[in-house]
């Protein structure tokens, strides 16, 4: 009984670090409604045991609680990107693959073919399918599953102030525009215009 009230106070414990991490990833990103969240994570990893050998849904079930709690208020897409047995495809509504133009592909995430967080991320969503690629506005990695071939260009690391998610390391990025010009490009918008700016303009 007393292993049983540790494991769930751990589980328990789970749900809230990731509401954590995930706040202040939104709020270091500004995510708004609609914008892409990519989410890896290794269950088996958060248990201590090497990515893959492992993993449960009950963990994935805490995480993404953890998760769904923030998404509620601010209305980001998560997306859940599934293991390399399914090529890092990734589960997300149907109607925001649709709007986003991406491509659907047929698979159905089983844990020993898509991971224990993507196979419960699926039979969450009311419509879920999976892609095969997006380009979020921000991710997370809980447990070193490698999003970044999910992310928009420039991706830009935000320390979280956890950060283990049980024994699994976490990694998060937002993303910025690419900065173009050179010398003389101005990133931002000042108002007014003195006469040192208006001087030698290039047309």
């Amino acid at each position: 009984m007393a292993m049983t009230k540790h494991n769930d106070l751990q589980q328990s414990e789970t749900a809230v670090q990731v509401e954590t991490i995930i706040r202040e990833l939104a709020f270091a990103g500004k995510l708004s409604m609609d914008q892409l969240l990519v989410i890896g994570v290794s269950t088996s990893e958060v248990l201590g045991r090497r990515i893959g050998t492992a993993g449960t849904v009950e963990t994935a079930a805490r995480i993404y609680a953890g998760v769904d709690k923030v998404r509620g208020e601010i209305g980001f897409i998560p997306v859940f990107q599934c293991c390399e047995h399914l090529n890092r495809a990734l589960v997300m509504e149907r109607a925001a693959a649709e709007r986003y133009g991406l491509e659907i592909v047929g698979a159905v995430p089983v844990p020993k073919a898509g991971g224990s967080m993507a196979a419960y991320a699926y039979r969450q969503l009311a419509d879920p399918c999976l892609v095969e690629a997006v380009q979020a506005h921000a991710g997370i990695d809980i447990g070193d599953t490698f999003i970044g071939m999910h992310l928009k260009r420039v991706a830009v690391p935000v320390r979280p102030s956890i950060r283990c998610i049980g024994e699994a390391h976490v990694t998060m990025a937002v993303t910025r525009p690419k900065l173009i010009g050179g010398a003389r490009a101005v990133y931002e918008l000042e108002t007014g215009m003195t006469s040192e700016q208006s001087a030698g303009t290039c047309e």
